[in-house]
């Protein structure tokens, strides 16, 4: 088996069902041949975008891969590959490389050296029987832990070199850590003393496919919830208890409460300090519930955290407030969603002669309004560009099911 088959065969088997790609590589040819749809791009970057939202999409269940050529190809690759690792998106890049002898000599593009800044790995495979073993390790980090894109380079004259038969390769596994059970009764606690809290959402909620326990915790805890740009429909935002998506255009609900919280509590997320987020609060207790170590109290000061998937976070703190609150609400619901809803409507009063003007040029707000107003929301997935249109359109867009707001939260390559 030569070493394109190779690679197409373990694609076959990690359950990988299109590949998306930009010639010259062997693997595109190769996955065709063994009945992998191959979707063919005018660029790299375009293609990588496409293969970003296949693990957004569908929380990371189906990894998207992506194949380039050698030279220009991984070059042009570099913005699209950037742009999931700072949104945490997991990408499997297939790049191929010059020829062995000339993989190292300037000025060719080395990529496994020059994507090991935006890579959760990066690997240069040099020889043919090293190709299984080296996707084994890059679909194991793609699949476990923060998702990111991982990079397998491999050199043109070694896709012709035998692999030994018959491969052993079983795909990856995946699993899943839970947080401290100390910790989780230490939030908990907290979370109950708590007079005004807030929950923020993150990516992570999505990853986690934690969208019913933070429903629960919510109401039970009685908390409005905003989210992240990326973690935005993460929380249904019709929601008596939603306040919306927070990013450099932040509805008032949003503003409102999280500058009169006394804890916040941040489940999913990195709290990235970016152009694009929230600010959280001086003054507030900060909980932090994520996944990546690396992100704890990075740019933002936590009194608590919980480290591990954010479903399993959730469940357990759920079970330790409903023990502790005897499974009933303490009754202060109603409240909280007048608040919510006296704020908005206000907000959006002052915002309505702008999302229904019939001014020409046509405003990019009343085409949101209008918008939304016609698709069946429930059953669309939108998404925007880089600069206005992110901050146009996430204020307004009411997005009420996961995964059906594709926002993008770091840097932007659109």
């Amino acid at each position: 088996m030569k070493g394109a088959a190779a690679v197409a065969e373990i694609l076959k088997r990690e359950g990988v069902e299109f590949l998306i790609g930009y010639p010259v590589n062997p693997i595109i040819e190769a996955a065709a041949h063994a009945d992998i749809r191959t979707i063919i791009v005018r660029q790299e970057r375009t293609g990588l975008h496409m293969a970003d939202a296949v693990g957004r999409v569908t929380s990371g269940q189906h990894v998207g891969v992506f194949a380039m050529q050698h030279g220009p190809g991984t070059e042009n690759a570099f913005g699209g590959v950037a742009q999931a690792y700072g949104d945490s998106a997991p990408v499997v890049v297939l790049a191929a490389g010059y020829p062995r002898r000339l993989i190292n000599v300037p000025p060719n593009f080395n990529a496994f050296l020059n994507f090991q800044h935006v890579t959760k790995s990066a690997e240069q495979v040099v020889v043919a029987d090293a190709i299984p073993d080296a996707l084994r390790r890059a679909f194991t980090q793609v699949r476990n832990g923060r998702p990111r894109p991982v990079l397998v380079e491999i050199p043109t004259d070694v896709f012709v070199e035998e692999v030994p038969e018959p491969l052993s390769y079983r795909p990856a596994l995946r699993g899943r850590m839970a947080p401290d059970p100390r910790d989780i009764d230490q939030v908990a606690e907290v979370l109950l003393r708590a007079e005004r809290p807030v929950i923020y959402a993150g990516q992570g909620v999505h990853y986690a496919e934690a969208w019913q326990a933070l429903r629960e915790l919510a109401e039970l805890l009685e908390a409005p919830v905003t989210t992240s740009l990326q973690g935005k429909s993460a929380f249904p935002e019709n929601h008596p208890l939603a306040l919306g998506s927070g990013g450099r255009a932040i509805p008032e609900p949003v503003h409102h409460f999280l500058t009169r919280a006394d804890v916040v509590f941040g489940v999913g997320c990195s709290f990235a300090t970016t152009n694009y987020g929230v600010a959280m609060p001086t003054g507030a207790t900060i909980i932090q519930s994520t996944l990546d170590p690396a992100d704890l109290a990075k740019d933002v000061p936590v009194e608590y955290a919980l480290l591990g998937d954010a479903r399993l976070a959730l469940e357990a703190l759920l079970a330790n407030v409903r023990d502790r609150l005897g499974g009933k609400p303490r009754g202060r619901a109603d409240a909280v969603a007048a608040e919510i809803t006296t704020i908005r409507d206000r907000w959006l009063k002052r915002w309505l002669p702008k999302l229904t003007s019939a001014e020409t040029p046509l405003s990019p707000y009343r085409v949101i309004w209008d918008l939304m107003r016609t698709v069946d929301v429930a059953n669309t997935i939108i998404t925007h560009d880089a600069g206005s249109p992110r901050d146009q359109l996430s204020p307004f867009w009411e997005s009420r099911l996961p995964l059906t707001y594709l926002g993008w939260g770091k840097t932007t390559q659109l």
